[in-house]
């Protein structure tokens, strides 16, 4: 199996190091990731200028590693580009969740979902990030455990968003979690009295059971399949019956 391996963190995340090493367990690897972070970039792709591919300045033991000054979603496309043969795209680990209506701009899940429009498995892995990193240790099991259930077939157009707890004690397969957030912009002021913005959001009502973020706050590693298909299927019924 040939898997490509990327982020939105840059190569210089330790989450990717670690999805790196225990994804070639399952395949041979490669890895072409954002030459800096990229975080929060959604599906964004670049046009107006050309992309560059070098060598990653650090080292992924017995991997190919590269740098790309480019989104999340440029990454996939040039490292499908270099191996036509990839079979599965894995993103992550992502150093913070990507749960519920994070989806909307995670560039970790546009790069799985940039997978799937090739016409190829893509996986989004995330876990929350507290005053220190997270112990990969801990999660490498059940990394594995996901890889072990969702690489059973390869060759599935299929596309999945999965997320850890820091501490798991077991896996569920989830919905999204659809909450309303209070947006807010926070100002403040920089070291030199300019002023300056934060956009901050909290959610405004608790997480249903069943859902991703239930079961990352229960402790359960969440996996949510998901597709590109944003139709309203039951709005979409409703409003040609009444045309009709």
């Amino acid at each position: 199996m040939r898997i490509l391996v990327t982020n939105d963190d840059g190569i210089y995340s330790p989450g990717i190091s670690a999805l790196a090493r225990i994804a070639s367990k399952f395949g041979e690897v490669v890895v072409v990731a954002p030459d800096v972070e990229q975080s929060s970039m959604g599906h964004a792709v670049t046009h107006s200028r050309p992309l560059s591919c070098k060598k990653s300045p650090i080292e992924f033991p017995g991997i190919e590693a590269y740098r790309v000054n480019g989104t999340p979603a440029d990454c996939v496309a040039l490292g499908t580009h270099l191996r036509n043969n990839i079979q599965v795209v894995l993103s992550g680990i992502n150093m913070g969740p990507n749960l519920g209506n994070s989806m909307w701009h995670s560039g970790t899940l546009a790069a799985a979902k940039q997978a799937v429009l090739f016409g190829k498995k893509g996986i989004a892995f995330s876990t929350p990030v507290g005053n220190s990193e997270p112990d990969f240790d801990v999660l490498t099991p059940y990394v594995e455990q996901t890889l072990e259930l969702l690489l059973k077939d390869p060759g599935e157009i299929a596309l999945y968003n999965v997320n850890y707890p820091p501490q798991p004690q077991g896996i569920r397969w989830t919905r999204q979690s659809v909450r309303f957030y209070d947006g807010r912009i926070q100002p403040g002021k920089d070291p030199m009295g300019r002023k300056h913005y934060w956009f901050t959001v909290s959610p405004l009502e608790p997480a249903d059971k069943g859902t991703d973020r239930w079961a990352v706050e229960n402790d359960f590693v969440s996996i949510t399949p998901l597709r590109l298909d944003l139709t309203d299927e039951g709005l979409l019924k409703q409003l040609t019956d009444a045309d009709s």
